[in-house]
């Protein structure tokens, strides 16, 4: 899958949201370039659509294909096709692996979930985009426990979600209830998205 390997912090600053959660790449809060500061644009109900989109895609980072391709599914299910997409996209692997301390970052986890490092119920998940089910336990393979780039980011974890139960001593998470609208980020405008995809 071809995925963005450009500057991060321009990327933030140009969508106007911290992909990193960090909100370090937004301490110059406008857009890159000679004329960002001064820039002023009149932005069509698209433009606005489309935005939000790329805030959302780029924040999970996900290709267009593989985005629009779980959008599809959010849409069959009953409920609100918004809120079904933003949880479907919470219950991805390497957002549970992140969401639960265990890597600094989106594309930390990912990495972590390549390279083997991860099991879901026990047996080992290499698949980023593997759909994790309610009450599943995700946690690091024996060897991979001693990892110090998993124990800095363990140190460093600022939040737990509610939706997300931790055992410190065996260093495993259970996925236990689908994550509300209100815990997820408020950045987000997904009636844009559904509008986006529906015109």
């Amino acid at each position: 899958m071809a995925r963005y390997t450009g500057p991060k912090f321009k990327l933030s600053r140009r969508l106007g949201i911290s992909l990193s959660g960090t909100g370090k790449d937004l301490k110059r809060p406008f857009p890159p370039g000679q004329h960002g500061p001064n820039q002023r644009r009149k932005v069509s109900n698209y433009g606005m659509q489309l935005l939000e989109k790329q805030k959302l895609r780029h924040m999970y980072g996900l290709g267009e294909k593989q985005f629009r391709t779980l959008f599809a599914h959010a849409q069959k299910q009953p409920g609100i096709a918004g809120e079904n997409f933003m949880a479907l996209l919470e219950s991805r692997l390497d957002n549970l692996v992140y969401r639960l301390g265990f890597a600094n970052s989106r594309a930390g986890a990912r990495q972590l979930v390549a390279h083997g490092h991860i099991t879901v119920n026990g047996k080992k998940v290499d698949i980023a985009s593997y759909r994790v089910s309610l009450g599943d336990v995700i946690g690091l393979r024996e060897r991979s426990r001693g990892l110090s780039s998993v124990k800095e980011a363990l140190e460093n974890r600022s939040h737990l979600p509610a939706y997300l139960e931790y055992n410190d001593n065996a260093m495993e998470g259970k996925y236990i209830r689908l994550p509300e609208r209100s815990e997820l980020s408020q950045d987000i405008d997904e009636k844009q998205i559904v509008e986006f995809y529906n015109r």
